[in-house]
């Protein structure tokens, strides 16, 4: 062999026969991990933590007693701008990927390493789903090998759609909020169909950082967010020009007091709680339970 292709095959082989060893070493990981993966029956059979809440004779919300606020939404009933600002945000190849991004994870390291340090995860929607119910937040190797494992399993016992309607009722949004049927009341005092496309936008944005990108605590960096989120949906197609610049532009109408209700009965919300929790116990804040007193609201 001619001493120049010797310094061409060389090198790639070499570099053949390291892939080829990470290649088995994965796949010893994945048969030896794979069946002590935990079970997904938190997951098949989906149970999230819904508050009391109390309301007046003609429908108002006046009191809402539990650790998490949450409103529980159906996949079909979420509106198809909101489902497409969470997939512009988070994960715009949900429906194509097993789980694993294989693309979003090349994009993000040629990101990171033109970058020069860490800046662009590839966490998709299956393994932040993994993540949240299975995992601590810690930044390992190990870890980050565990949730595409889990992801993978996750895709293999549920539906695309299932998965989704999980991530949008489980996901932390900030204020206390889980879910963006939550979160919709708690940051616009509407039901998640009655959001637009910049609120749409706004609330999509929250799960990469509840605390940083909150409107009520960071409205500046929430609106710059929200600006990402509309860019990311243009470009994908998800909406055209004229919505593009008219989100842009719209001032969004911000609850400041996350506690205010429609109608102030302290002392009859008070009560039913006490009532509520004497027939029920712990149970009467986690199970959903609506409490409808006999007051209405003033005119």
């Amino acid at each position: 062999m001619p001493t120049a292709l010797r310094w061409i095959a060389y090198p790639l082989l070499f570099l053949a026969g390291l892939a080829l060893i990470g290649i088995a070493l994965l796949a010893i990981i994945v048969v030896l991990a794979y069946p002590q993966l935990p079970s997904l029956e938190v997951l098949t059979d989906y149970q999230p933590k819904i508050p009391l809440r109390i309301y007046t004779a003609d429908g108002h919300l006046i009191g809402e007693f539990g650790e998490e606020r949450r409103a529980f939404v159906r996949i079909q009933d979420v509106p198809p701008i909101m489902k497409q600002a969470i997939l512009a945000a988070e994960d715009e190849r949900f429906y194509q990927h097993p789980g694993v991004d294989t693309l979003g994870v090349l994009r993000a390291a040629y990101a990171n390493f033109t970058s020069g340090g860490k800046r662009q995860g590839a966490s998709t929607i299956t393994m932040q789903v993994a993540r949240n119910f299975f995992l601590s937040s810690e930044k390992t190797l190990s870890r980050k090998v565990y949730e595409a494992l889990l992801a993978f399993k996750i895709e293999n016992n549920l539906s695309k759609d299932e998965i989704l309607e999980i991530y949008i009722n489980q996901i932390y949004l900030g204020q206390r909020s889980y879910g963006f049927a939550a979160a919709a009341q708690i940051y616009y005092g509407k039901p998640l169909k009655g959001i637009g496309l910049a609120e749409a936008a706004m609330l999509a944005g929250l799960p990469k950082a509840p605390s940083s990108f909150n409107p009520v605590a960071n409205p500046k960096r929430a609106k710059l967010r929200q600006l990402y989120v509309l860019r990311r949906m243009h470009e994908l197609g998800f909406i055209n020009d004229a919505q593009f610049a008219e989100a842009q532009k719209q001032d969004l109408r911000i609850k400041r007091d996350v506690n205010e209700f429609a109608v102030r009965a302290d002392h009859v919300a008070e009560m039913a709680r006490q009532m509520a929790y004497e027939r029920f116990q712990g149970e009467a804040y986690t199970r959903g339970l609506r409490v409808i007193t006999t007051i209405l609201k003033a005119d």
